[in-house]
């Protein structure tokens, strides 16, 4: 044998002695490591699963409150809404405590009403679900409440930055025309029709609340009462939507509107 033979041979058996050491040595972390992929793949699919599954459970039972609602079982509603408030997942946890407000609202129960959306706006980290929250408290509370709670409710949500500002300025101004305050509800009928993110229907409304204060006498700018809103529809024209009010049934019941 030659030389360079058996110095290849040294080697082999060296380089084969040194991979059997490194194996014995690191051999239990690698397979750990390898294990522990295996089971967090597998534990990511099953969790995935278990969201769908749930999430599609959670959607079942709020759609079968809400037909319960609908159908006149309000007990039947508000116990099915309570229990997926208590064990569903957290985005159907929170339309069910909207639906319950709303339940306490149509039974006759506005200050019940009022309060569960305040708790609701309360315990809310996502700020437009809070706006909305305090929105609707604020619409029940023009009814139900002085200008002071309703402020309380919606005054900080009159700025440029609330997507909600509008519905907010609406429940103010009627609020105020409520308690016989016709500037301060003129101002903000008039921040709702000049603004040009408004949506349609709460600009058209707008116009119409500031022609009718327009009429009792109140100094309302010319400019927005020429104004003919975002389709080319005089004020005296529009067509109110259901759920608005005019000034002059400001105790029915109002929803809040989002805007664009």
């Amino acid at each position: 044998m030659s030389d360079d033979s058996f110095l290849r041979e040294v080697e082999e058996e060296l380089r084969s002695d040194k991979l059997k050491a490194f194996w014995r040595r690191f051999a239990p972390f690698i397979i750990g490591g390898a294990v522990l992929i295996v089971l967090l793949v597998g534990a990511n699919e099953v969790w995935k699963w278990y969201r769908s599954s749930t999430a599609a459970n959670a959607s079942d039972q709020y759609y079968a409150a809400v037909e319960m609602a609908d159908s006149g079982d309000v007990a039947g509603a508000q116990a099915a809404f309570a229990e997926l408030e208590a064990s569903g997942p957290a985005g159907y946890g929170i339309l069910a405590q909207f639906q319950e407000a709303a339940l306490l609202a149509e039974q006759g129960d506005p200050q019940g009403a009022i309060e569960a959306y305040d708790a609701l706006a309360a315990s809310l980290d996502q700020r437009r679900l809070r706006e909305l929250a305090y929105i609707l408290g604020g619409y029940l509370a023009v009814d139900h409440l002085d200008v002071g709670a309703v402020e309380q409710r919606v005054g900080g949500l009159t700025g440029e930055d609330s997507a909600m500002r509008n519905s907010a300025r609406e429940a103010l101004g009627l609020a105020h025309y409520k308690a016989g305050n016709l500037e301060e509800a003129r101002i903000n009928f008039e921040a709702m029709a000049a603004d040009p993110n408004a949506g349609q229907d709460i600009q058209l409304r707008a116009f119409i609340y500031l022609e009718q204060l327009a009429s009792t006498g109140v100094d309302v700018s010319e400019d927005l009462l020429g104004a003919t809103g975002p389709m080319d529809t005089a004020p005296e024209q529009a067509t109110v939507p259901a759920q608005s009010p005019s000034l002059d049934t400001v105790g029915q019941p109002l929803e809040a509107e989002t805007e664009q």
